[in-house]
């Protein structure tokens, strides 16, 4: 994506893990993977969040058609509550780009997701977008995935018009 001025999608992900699940995202015939920035992993949820404030929320500030989705791993154990993790980010969220934000992530870590389908992460991620937008498959009905419904809803009514090849 050379234009930043074309509505676009910036992705960072956590680790190396949340980027193989996009790297499938962005394979998917159904995907205008040209409107799809990739940065590298951030090795950690915080750091996430400070590259989102330091780089992303300038460049954001500048150019209005700029998406973005800080994909994160919830790290929770059985029975915790994602909520607390999505509200820490949240809050690094300034109040005129919280439309064009989105906080995704596995309720516990992608390695979890991988082994329970026996997929990897990169037919994870193909398999994600290949219902999108019209119907989620059964993988977002995963107890692992189902805690992103709002966010990935916010989502799609966000960016169909140019992420979807349709």
């Amino acid at each position: 994506m050379s234009n930043r001025y074309k509505s676009h999608i910036i992705v960072l992900p956590e680790d190396d893990a949340d980027q193989q699940i996009v790297n499938g995202i962005k394979l998917s015939s159904r995907i205008n993977d040209r409107a799809v920035i990739v940065d590298k992993p951030a090795k950690g949820w915080l750091n996430v969040v400070t590259k989102f404030t330091e780089q992303i929320v300038p460049e954001m500030q500048k150019y209005l058609s700029c998406y973005t989705v800080l994909l994160i791993d919830f790290d929770c154990k059985k029975g915790q509550s994602y909520e607390p993790r999505l509200t820490q980010v949240k809050k690094n969220i300034p109040d005129n780009l919280k439309d064009r934000v989105f906080v995704l992530g596995v309720l516990s870590e992608p390695e979890k997701l991988r082994s329970k389908h026996r997929m990897s992460l990169e037919i994870i991620g193909k398999t994600l977008v290949q219902d999108c937008p019209e119907n989620k498959n059964h993988l977002w009905n995963d107890e692992l995935l189902t805690h992103n419904e709002i966010e990935l809803n916010k989502l799609l009514l966000s960016v169909r018009s140019f992420l979807f090849n349709e």
